[in-house]
């Protein structure tokens, strides 16, 4: 069976046909986030510290780490992501033991995102274009790492599942040109937004079930993609990603996370229930109120998608005796929350 070996220092993660989905972290990236891109050209990692920490006790085997901000003091991402980068990945090595995956578009920062990073990160990614792959299969022999090969080309990113799934073979024989193994290429055969192409779901399922049989290769998806732009989001993600995990599908780039609940909401609710004339008690908390009201947690934890996960891994037989289901909905004790297991740093160990 094929296994991706993801490594940091002291911990190792396999991505696998008969191995429990793989998490991978997605939050600490820039990209549509405007408070933390603004942190991070002026060197503050408050944020980056928060999300490496919450993604992994929500149940991350792998954090993405991605540069990419455009400063507005200097727009060369060039000159500014890899120093950036080589500063991000230095900190979540020193929070977390979880492996790594470098994410960047940007060549110098991918080669020292590889530098940089303890054991044997993935690579996020490699396309079909040419300059692309001519750049990146060189840097994933040159440093023995696992690559994400996305299944987009120069022509773009085809609606025609058959195109996409006839790029990700051109990645992988590319790949053995360059004495790279299919095992170490982790394919991402893009999920498309269902509200806008009606057999998004059916197509991503056929394309992991083929990527599967015919090329041997473990796969990966932006999973929120599947429900951009529709209403309860979650709802849609909780039913995609089983449905993937049972098509075949070993891991997802994802939110682990149930963001807190903003003070605004808080305060809404409260104003709300003076003006129906519901009496509170003067000394409920915060997280007492948002858990009354079933608006959440003022604190992160496990979102509902790490949920299914667990539940598919149980039902799929990769949960022997259902031990990681049963710890995952015992509730921590001092807060309550579910799930939200601390990180320990030691001799290096299967997730």
């Amino acid at each position: 069976m094929t296994r991706t070996t993801v490594e940091s220092e002291t911990k190792t993660t396999v991505i696998g046909f008969d191995e429990p989905f793989c998490v991978i972290g997605e939050r600490i990236n820039p990209t549509g986030r405007k408070k933390l891109a603004a942190e991070l050209e002026m060197g503050i990692f408050s944020t980056v510290e928060k999300d490496a920490l919450a993604q992994v006790a929500a149940g991350a085997s792998v954090l993405d780490i991605n540069a990419g901000v455009v400063y507005n003091s200097n727009p060369n991402p060039n000159e500014t992501e890899p120093p950036l980068m080589k500063q991000m990945i230095e900190l979540v090595q020193i929070l977390t033991d979880v492996p790594l995956c470098i994410d960047s578009s940007v060549p110098a920062a991918l080669d020292k995102g590889l530098q940089t990073a303890k054991g044997r990160p993935l690579l996020n990614s490699v396309t079909g274009e040419e300059d692309r792959l001519e750049f990146v299969l060189p840097l994933v022999k040159k440093y023995n790492v696992p690559v994400v090969a996305i299944s987009n080309d120069d022509t773009g990113i085809s609606e025609d599942p058959d195109v996409r799934f006839a790029v990700a073979r051109k990645i992988v024989e590319r790949a053995a040109d360059f004495g790279i193994p299919a095992y170490d290429i982790v394919v991402d055969p893009l999920v498309m937004p269902i509200g806008a192409m009606a057999t998004a779901g059916k197509q991503v399922f056929t394309l992991v079930r083929k990527l599967r049989e015919e090329l041997g290769v473990n796969t990966t998806c932006g999973a929120s993609n599947v429900s951009f732009g529709l209403p309860n989001r979650h709802g849609i993600n909780n039913a995609f990603l089983p449905m993937a995990i049972g098509a075949g599908m070993t891991s997802a780039i994802m939110n682990p996370v149930a963001l807190p609940v903003n003070q605004k909401v808080i305060l809404d609710k409260k104003e709300e229930c003076v003006a129906k004339g519901v009496k509170l008690p003067e000394n409920m908390d915060d997280e007492t109120f948002v858990t009354l009201f079933g608006l959440g947690s003022t604190i992160p934890r496990p979102g509902k998608e790490m949920e299914a996960i667990r539940a598919a891994n149980f039902l799929n037989n990769k949960d022997p005796h259902g031990g990681a289901w049963i710890q995952f909905n015992k509730p921590t004790e001092g807060n309550g929350e579910i799930g939200g297991r601390g990180n320990r740093r030691g001799r290096r160990r299967r997730t």
